[in-house]
């Protein structure tokens, strides 16, 4: 029985590799673009893009990011496998429905968590509610992309560096700053904090 769990996870596995595969040669050629342009534009190999849309290569989180920059579209629309369309899709995200990831992929186990609030990443913007337990930092890992960001914190202090310069946000106080300075928060108090977070372009 252990076994047969197994292999049908490695065919579940084997199955969105092919997916995703298909998803960045699809949106490559939407695009008009080569595999070297997207070597190129990505700083990925060429080798290992190739592998990528073959179904073959396991990309890490940092790739994706790269290879969806490249392609002009958020990480989220790459890996959306099973999207039907926006026609299908309710305007309306009802708490209880909210989609709960991790963007930064960095600091697995934090207990930091992101609900995104709009009804998918194929959006002209993404609007994250932001869970941020006391202690947690991503100090060792600054985000640098795309885009412009702003925030609000709802509960608790929000520490936010941007390029350098370190803002310590309270309960009603909000923050605008461009993406590609490199930025990073944390949460040196005692309590939680709430936030809403908005990206535009969408990059997770």
């Amino acid at each position: 029985m252990a076994n047969a769990s197994r292999s049908a996870e490695q065919e579940r596995h084997d199955e969105l590799q092919r997916a995703l595969g298909q998803q960045v040669r699809q949106l490559r050629l939407d695009r008009g673009l080569t595999l070297e342009d997207v070597a190129t534009r990505s700083g990925c190999s060429l080798g290992s893009l190739s592998q990528i849309e073959r179904g073959l290569g396991n990309p890490a989180f940092g790739t994706l990011v790269r290879i969806s920059h490249a392609l002009r579209v958020s990480v989220g629309r790459l890996v959306e496998l099973d999207q039907d369309g926006k026609d299908g899709i309710s305007p309306v995200v009802r708490k209880q429905q909210r989609r709960r990831f991790n963007p930064h992929n960095s600091v697995p186990g934090d207990g930091t968590v992101y609900e995104l609030l709009t009804p998918d990443f194929d959006r002209a913007l993404e609007v994250i509610y932001l869970h941020v337990p006391p202690g947690t930092s991503t100090e060792a890992t600054p985000f640098v992309h795309e885009g412009e960001e702003s925030g609000f914190i709802f509960k608790g202090t929000h520490q936010v560096n941007v390029d350098g310069t370190l803002h310590i946000l309270k309960a009603g106080d909000s923050i605008s700053y461009a993406s590609t300075r490199p930025h990073w928060y944390r949460n040196a108090g005692k309590e939680t904090v709430e936030a809403i977070w908005i990206i535009t372009p969408p990059t997770f």
